[in-house]
């Protein structure tokens, strides 16, 4: 039995390239926004506040980035998930760093999770926006 495996990260290349995109989108339906990257272990790897975005966007962008690594889901569906299970709507709300609404996303490239991004400074349909555009950025779904 193995006592170690191999985990693929996003380049720091690549979470600029995503986070470029995302604001491109913003700047483009007109909503200043943070953006986040995160490698697989949730560690902040790239992040961008644009001028005018809101002081708590900052914060809940990277929470998203980490929920979405999290889970491996993106953010818009746990919701759904959790919404008619009493014990995991009694819990999984309450824990620290946890976003229950969309606007965050896994980075699956080849089939492998290589990182987050979490968006977050519009309604969270713009956020969701937003972090699509960074994840077309880079092939990934």
């Amino acid at each position: 039995m193995p006592a170690s495996f191999e985990k693929s990260s996003i380049t720091l290349e690549a979470a600029h390239q995503a986070v470029a995109a995302a604001a491109a989108k913003a700047a483009e339906i007109g909503v200043p926004m943070a953006i986040a990257v995160v490698d697989p272990d949730g560690t902040l790897k790239a992040f961008s506040r644009m001028d005018g975005a809101a002081l708590l966007a900052v914060r809940v962008a990277q929470q998203k980035a980490w929920t979405a690594i999290s889970f491996g889901v993106p953010t818009q569906g746990l919701w759904e998930f959790i919404k008619e299970d009493p014990p995991l709507l009694h819990s999984l709300p309450h824990q620290e760093d946890m976003i229950l609404f969309a606007g965050g996303s896994p980075i699956n490239v080849d089939g492998k999770m290589i990182g987050g991004i979490g968006v977050s400074g519009g309604h969270y349909t713009q956020d969701q926006e937003c972090a699509e555009a960074g994840l077309e950025a880079l092939g990934a779904g």
